[in-house]
């Protein structure tokens, strides 16, 4: 049965949807099967694999709302092993759409059971708030990845994403675990960024994932060609950055 794993922070820019697109392709690539879930309405996971977002008819929006089934949203993608289910703009009317249904916050979950026992992992890319869609990917999920930004406002908004999960585990999916803190951006030369990494690591310990994701222009430039970086550049340290940390998700999965 696959793994659920959302990755989520309420922050924009710290690597989350890079994150999300580069891991389901170095899973894939370690020959497991892989799901990857656009759950942000900038539908940029989507268009990171090559996907045209504007052609986009069944995705996120629909499994939500249940009118069409995971499978008819699933779309092929340029990376191996790995299937998509797209975003689009649309998305952004779930919120409201959302507020007046009962069990507002298990749609995703419930949506996802037909589907779950088709793929090793499923990666559900979460827009940057703590919104109803953020919360019925954490709902859904087995366990979070937080990304976090080697620079001076990291750990910003973390304690505010931790007591959101604590609250989640307590009152909607007491299985949540978190699969890992992830170090994201780190430019080895800046002392800035070391500190960060030694701060984090301090706190919080086994947290913490030993990969840590460089600074890479390589890793920038992907996205623009509709690829992900093992596509792009598989020799980039973005590409080792990725498979090192797929590798050690695997490894933490098959004790």
């Amino acid at each position: 049965m696959g793994k659920i794993i959302a990755i989520a922070n309420q922050k924009g820019g710290v690597g989350k949807t890079t994150t999300s697109v580069n891991l389901a392709a170095s899973l894939g690539v370690l020959e497991k099967k892989v799901l990857l879930i656009d759950a942000d309405p900038q539908a940029n996971a989507s268009s990171g694999l090559g996907i045209d977002v504007n052609t986009v008819e069944i995705g996120t929006y629909q499994i939500i709302e249940h009118s069409n089934t995971p499978n008819e949203a699933v779309v092929k993608c340029s990376a191996p092993n790995v299937d998509v289910i797209p975003s689009h703009i649309d998305l952004v009317a779930i919120e409201i759409e959302l507020v007046d249904k009962a069990d507002r916050e298990y749609m995703l979950k419930k949506a996802l059971e037909s589907i779950k026992e088709e793929y090793d992992f499923i990666i559900i890319d979460c827009a940057p708030s703590l919104g109803l869609l953020t919360l019925n990917a954490l709902t859904a999920a087995d366990s979070v990845i937080i990304p976090i930004q080697c620079e001076y406002f990291a750990l910003e908004g973390l304690g505010k994403l931790l007591n959101t999960i604590k609250s989640i585990q307590k009152i909607h999916n007491p299985d949540l675990d978190i699969e890992g803190l992830l170090l994201t951006m780190f430019d080895s030369r800046l002392r800035l960024s070391n500190q960060v990494v030694e701060e984090v690591q301090k706190h919080f310990n086994d947290m913490v994932f030993e990969t840590i994701i460089q600074r890479n222009v390589k890793l920038s430039e992907a996205p623009s060609f509709g690829e992900s970086i093992i596509n792009y550049d598989a020799t980039s340290k973005g590409a080792n950055n990725y498979l090192q940390l797929a590798h050690e998700i695997i490894k933490k999965n098959s004790k």
